[in-house]
């Protein structure tokens, strides 16, 4: 950078093993006077980013980027994803519910947390990429947008009042269910046999897809898309005024995530996510976290088309109108 002072940013980022390194300070922000904000949990941030522009930097998950994007929110992200996964798992179904394929989906309710849950958008798209009708699925949730503007299409309706998604699913008003932080459930409870107690042993849910892991190897190895979650948003005001950050802050975020890589390799990382990111290796090689515009293309195109096709997006932007391009 060039400029004589730093620039003093405002910071909302989750503590991970890749940005472990950027939050303690070990790597710098070229010509930036970083304040690290923390948010726990970090969703909180989303919501204060979107509404009220609180922080110059912040982490949000891709989809309501995408949407507020669309609606004029003034922020752009870097072509970085802090999370991925992918999603053949984590959605159930009723033991009792006649669902024995995607297809079967058709004509009964589902539930999420909140329709542009990015989780909840990965899974509906690959539901329709083998041929479910989404629109002939009622889709039902029970929590709020983040972005308030999101007109949802006719197919969602609100959980009725005082009734959970938990509820819901127990009393059988719902065929199935996205789980742990887009639906019913914890973060990491078991769902292939997981009953429901009301007094008595309920039925039980199982996975659309019990075979999830190879189901999404094979979809990664076909498409190329590897699912990112949450991204990196900078105020335009930011990136207007000194356009020297975007490039500043991904280097940054490149060289914390070496840091992780090498003590991921050696075995002297202790964090949460690291029995996830070395099963992720297994499938999409040494670097799980892959950051860059044309290193992720395939994904970030993907994630707008199924925004666009459930209505979500008012057209299927092109990567460069929602991701800074750093690739020059």
């Amino acid at each position: 950078m060039t400029s004589n002072s730093p620039v003093p940013l405002k910071i909302a980022i989750a503590t991970y093993g890749h940005t472990a390194a950027l939050k303690q300070g070990i790597v710098p922000i070229d010509g930036v006077d970083a304040e690290f904000v923390e948010v726990k949990p970090i969703i909180a941030a989303f919501r204060r980013m979107v509404r009220d522009l609180e922080f110059d930097v912040c982490e949000m998950a891709p989809a309501t980027y995408m949407i507020a994007r669309a609606a004029g929110a003034p922020f752009k992200a870097l072509p970085i994803s802090i999370f991925r996964r992918f999603h053949h798992d984590g959605f159930v179904t009723r033991s009792d519910s006649g669902i024995a394929e995607p297809k079967d989906l058709e004509g009964k309710r589902a539930g999420v947390r909140a329709y542009s849950v990015t989780t909840g958008i990965w899974t509906r798209g690959i539901l329709s990429d083998m041929g479910v009708d989404l629109s002939r699925v009622t889709w039902v949730v029970d929590d709020e947008e983040h972005v308030k503007s999101l007109r949802l299409p006719d197919n969602v309706e609100q959980a009725p009042e005082g009734k959970s998604l938990v509820d819901l699913m127990a009393e059988g008003y719902l065929s199935a269910a996205f789980t742990a932080n887009a639906g019913i459930g914890r973060a990491g409870a078991p769902t292939g046999d997981w009953q429901v107690v009301d007094g008595s042993q309920g039925p039980v849910y199982e996975e659309l897809f019990p075979d999830g892991a190879e189901r999404a190897a094979e979809w990664y190895r076909s498409t190329g898309v590897y699912p990112l979650h949450a991204v990196i948003v900078v105020k335009d005001s930011v990136l207007e005024q000194h356009p020297e950050v975007a490039r500043a802050l991904f280097d940054a975020f490149v060289a914390s995530k070496a840091i992780y890589l090498e003590q991921l390799a050696a075995g002297t990382s202790d964090f949460d996510k690291d029995d996830h990111y070395r099963e992720m290796q297994q499938v999409v090689g040494p670097d799980p976290l892959p950051y860059g515009l044309n290193e992720d293309r395939a994904s970030i195109e993907c994630l707008i088309r199924y925004c666009f096709e459930q209505g979500l997006l008012p057209e299927q932007y092109a990567a460069e109108d929602m991701f800074i391009n750093l690739s020059n």
